[in-house]
């Protein structure tokens, strides 16, 4: 008979449980009026709730390295400044990754701002009473937040420039006072522990200054763009949709009107609803409040970036600096390498001479002396000849060097 095994159901493999759990990802919601929520999310539930595609979310992925921006898109802004990477609505803001301990300071000033008593804000979608209403050359269409009390979306762009702007400016703050005195360590010693710190030094402050210039170019090219500026005016843009929706809805009511006026009301509605587009499509909304939020805060970075720039050139001279003082030091080095090759060759002439009456030939000179008298004179002849070759090789040394000297090869 034959045995059957039971069967065992196969387990899902490594790679699809990755990918369900990278599927969901972890948000902190931050509602304009209400408790915050956090949860984890897919990606298309993102997508749902803000309208962004995906290469926006992709953009604040954490594992990912994108360059600071900020872009406005049809119902959202997308904000990845330095570590803050948050999508914010005319609602509400979605935070990414917000168990990152560097994001404490950002959420605790975010839920501080949000607190404040004009930061509470109705539905933009149904808000129909609005603290100021544009003139007859745009519709007269009500936007709410727009007199005194900022949209909720720009008191959240204004933390998170904020924010970004306080740890560039304590990352430089931090950076300078290490900056000065490794440097003025440098010049008295020039060593290779020393070398190697303001190569590090160095290292932070390049990497350091690019994300600056970027937060900056970013602010900047926003600042440059009027349009840009007005995707972000999201509060604005629902006031604009729901009138038009109100328009298109007065239309279909008066489909049913009278035969006679029919053709007649259809052109004048149909005019209506096309002005209506076009002024909600072609109109330039006031965007000086964006742009003075964003100057303010651009001089600011702008600071900062001028900062770092000194404490680069500061670094670039003490370069130059320390440069000058080892070609200083090599030059001697070469001038004394000069002055000793020119020695030893002066030694060797005299070497010369003397491997010359070294020689094992008969003259007279060796012969031995027969009576003290001819030993005292060839013993006067000796240190004769060893003065004349001392003096001559010494003559020949001061005249190489100054024969350097005079051709300005030697100092």
């Amino acid at each position: 008979m034959e045995r059957r095994h039971p069967q065992i159901a196969p387990s899902p493999p490594v790679s699809r449980r990755k990918a369900a759990a990278a599927a969901s990802q972890e948000w902190l919601v931050v509602p304009a009026a209400g408790e915050q929520r956090a949860g984890e999310f897919g990606r298309h539930r993102i997508m749902e709730m803000t309208g962004l595609p995906a290469r926006d979310l992709r953009m604040l992925d954490p594992l990912l390295s994108y360059p600071s921006t900020i872009l406005g898109r049809d119902r959202a802004i997308v904000v990845n400044l330095e570590h803050v990477k948050a999508i914010v609505t005319a609602a509400e803001v979605l935070v990414r990754d917000p168990s990152n301990l560097r994001l404490r300071p950002f959420l605790q000033e975010l839920h501080a701002r949000l607190a404040l008593p004009d930061a509470s804000t109705t539905d933009p979608a149904t808000d129909g009473g609005g603290d100021l209403e544009l003139g007859d050359d745009q519709g007269g269409v009500p936007i709410p937040g727009s007199a005194k009390i900022p949209p909720f979306e720009f008191k959240v762009l204004e933390v998170c420039l904020e924010h970004t702007c306080k740890c560039m400016e304590t990352e430089t703050s931090a950076l300078d006072s290490v900056v000065y005195p490794a440097l003025d360590k440098l010049t008295t010693k020039v060593s290779t522990s020393n070398l190697e710190t303001v190569r590090q030094i160095k290292s932070r402050l390049v990497e350091l200054s690019g994300r600056v210039q970027k937060v900056r170019d970013d602010i900047e090219h926003l600042l440059d763009d009027d349009r840009d500026m007005c995707e972000l005016y999201l509060t604005r843009k629902l006031a604009f949709q729901g009138v038009n929706n109100e328009s298109l809805a007065n239309v279909d009511s008066n489909k049913h009107a009278s035969p006679d006026h029919d053709h007649e009301k259809k052109e004048e509605d149909g005019d209506d609803t096309e002005s209506s587009h076009e002024s909600s499509a072609c109109a330039k909304p006031d965007v000086e409040e964006l742009e003075m939020l964003l100057e303010a805060y651009f001089v600011q970075v702008d600071g900062t970036l001028n900062k770092l720039c000194h404490l680069r050139d500061y670094v670039e001279n003490t370069e130059d600096y320390i440069n000058f003082m080892l070609d200083k030091k090599q030059n001697q080095l070469l001038q004394m390498g000069v002055m000793l090759t020119t020695a030893t060759v002066v030694v060797t002439a005299g070497i010369v001479v003397v491997s010359l009456f070294g020689m094992n030939i008969h003259i007279e000179l060796m012969a031995d002396p027969e009576t003290p008298e001819m030993a005292r004179i060839k013993n006067m002849k000796f240190w004769e000849t060893t003065w004349g070759t001392v003096a001559g090789c010494a003559a020949i040394y001061l005249l190489a060097i100054y024969a350097g000297k005079k051709s300005k090869y030697l100092q």
